[in-house]
C-alpha cells in the first residue's frame, strides 16, 4: 500500500486538479512513482500540462506540507483515508473521480456503514424541513446512516433528526474540516464530531468557495445507496446530485410537495422523471433492501408513544385536519367543540408537533 503521504502530496500540488491527479495515477499507476518521475517523464503524459509539471516541480515543499497537514489533523483528532486505504468506502471507489484523499473528523467506520442521502433547498418550507427531520430520525432509528451536506435547511434538518432518532449522520463538507460552515450550524457541526462524522476531500484552512459545492455533491451521491430529494427548485443543486446519483447507479426518491410549490417544482420533475415517490421511511428501506434493527413496517417507540400521549378528543380533531391549510374558523364549524376546548387541542397538537399555525388564521396537518 501507498503511503497516506504521498497520496496527500501529490493533492497539494497547486493547480494539478482532480482530473490531472487521476491522469498521471492512472500512467504511473501510484502517487509515489508519479512523485520521483522526470520532468520529460511527466509531460509525456497526455493531458498533463507544462504548468502543471512546473508546479509540481517548484513546490519544492510538497513534503513538508503533506507532514504538516497529518500534524495538525492529529490535533484536531481527525484521521485522512487515502484511496487504498483498507478503510476507505468501497461505494466512493465507484465514481469516475474519486476524492484521493478523505478526511474524516469523527467515527469513520460510518463510511462503509448502509447509508442514505436526504438533500433540498437551503430556503426550505415548514413542511420541508419537518420531512427532512422525519426522514432523518426514522432512517436512523432502523440503523441507517443519514448522510447530508450540513447546509441550512433540509440537510441541517435531516442531521438534527438522525441525531433526535438517537442515529448516525455523516456531513459531507466543501470546505477543511477546520471550517465551521455556515456559523449558523457551529452547535450542529459539533454534535456530528460526537455522534457522526464530518468528512471532506479538502485539506485544513479551504474556505467554503462555492465552486466546491457541486464537487462535494457527488461525495453524498457517491457514499450513499439511495439519495432522497425532499424539496428543490427546478434549477437546483439538489437535482445536480441527484443527476450525479443516477450516474453512479444510485437509485432517486423525491418527496411530492404541493402541486403550486415552487419549492417543490425539482422534487415533482424527479418523480416525472421515473425518481421513486417516498411516503414515509419505509418506502426506501424496502426498495434499497437495507439492513435494518427494526421491522420497517412496525411503528417505532417514538410514534407508538406519541399516539398514546394523545387523547381522543385531540386525535379526533387531527382527523378533521388536513395537510393543506385551511382557517380556524371552518374547522370549528367543522368539530362542534367549544372555542375554548378547540384552542386547548390545538394547543396539545401543536406541542406535539402534530400540526402547525400559519399566517391568516390558518393552520395545517404536518406530515411524518
Amino acid at each position: 500500500m501507498v503511503p497516506t503521504l504521498d497520496w496527500i502530496n501529490l493533492s497539494l500540488v497547486p493547480g494539478l486538479g482532480l482530473g490531472g491527479y487521476w491522469r498521471l495515477i492512472e500512467h504511473f499507476h501510484s502517487p509515489t512513482e508519479v512523485l520521483r518521475a522526470s520532468r520529460k517523464e511527466l509531460l509525456g503524459v497526455k493531458g498533463i500540462q507544462e504548468r502543471q509539471v512546473a508546479a509540481l516541480f517548484s513546490s519544492t515543499d510538497n513534503h513538508s506540507r503533506g507532514k504538516e497537514e497529518l500534524q495538525r489533523l492529529a490535533v484536531l483528532g481527525g484521521i485522512a483515508l487515502s484511496f487504498d486505504d483498507a478503510d476507505y468506502p468501497p461505494l466512493l471507489r465507484q465514481l469516475v473521480d474519486p476524492p484521493p484523499v478523505l478526511y474524516v473528523l469523527g467515527q469513520s467506520d460510518l463510511l462503509r456503514s448502509p447509508g442514505v442521502a436526504v438533500v433540498g433547498s437551503r430556503a426550505a418550507t415548514s413542511y420541508g424541513r419537518k420531512t427532512a427531520f422525519n426522514l432523518g430520525r426514522n432512517l436512523a432509528a432502523l440503523s441507517v446512516t443519514v448522510i447530508s451536506g450540513l447546509a441550512l435547511g433540509i440537510d441541517t434538518e435531516s442531521h438534527l433528526g438522525a441525531l433526535a432518532g438517537r442515529g448516525n449522520t455523516v456531513a459531507i463538507l466543501g470546505c477543511g474540516l477546520d471550517v465551521v460552515y455556515p456559523k449558523q450550524n457551529r452547535s450542529l457541526y459539533k454534535q456530528i464530531i460526537e455522534f457522526g462524522a464530518l468528512v471532506t476531500e479538502y485539506p485544513l484552512g479551504t474556505r467554503p468557495d462555492g465552486f466546491r459545492f457541486p464537487a462535494r455533491n457527488r461525495i453524498i451521491a457517491g457514499l450513499s445507496q439511495g439519495v432522497i430529494v425532499v424539496e428543490a427548485a427546478k434549477k437546483s443543486g439538489s437535482l445536480i446530485t441527484a443527476q450525479m446519483a443516477l450516474d453512479c447507479g444510485r437509485e432517486v426518491f423525491a418527496v411530492p410537495g404541493q402541486v403550486d410549490s415552487s419549492k417543490s417544482e425539482g422534487a415533482h420533475w424527479l418523480l416525472q422523471q421515473g425518481a421513486k415517490l417516498v411516503q414515509r421511511v419505509e418506502d426506501i428501506v424496502v426498495e434499497l433492501d437495507l439492513p435494518c434493527s427494526t421491522n420497517p413496517g412496525e411503528k417505532n417507540a417514538t410514534e407508538q408513544e406519541q399516539c398514546l400521549d394523545i387523547e381522543p378528543d385531540a386525535l379526533a380533531l387531527l382527523a378533521q385536519i388536513e395537510p393543506y391549510p385551511l382557517t380556524r374558523e371552518s374547522l370549528f364549524e367543522k368539530s362542534g367543540l367549544s372555542p375554548a376546548r378547540m384552542s386547548e387541542l390545538l394547543l396539545l397538537l401543536e406541542l406535539d408537533g402534530l400540526i402547525e399555525m400559519l399566517p391568516g388564521d390558518k393552520l395545517r396537518k404536518i406530515a411524518g
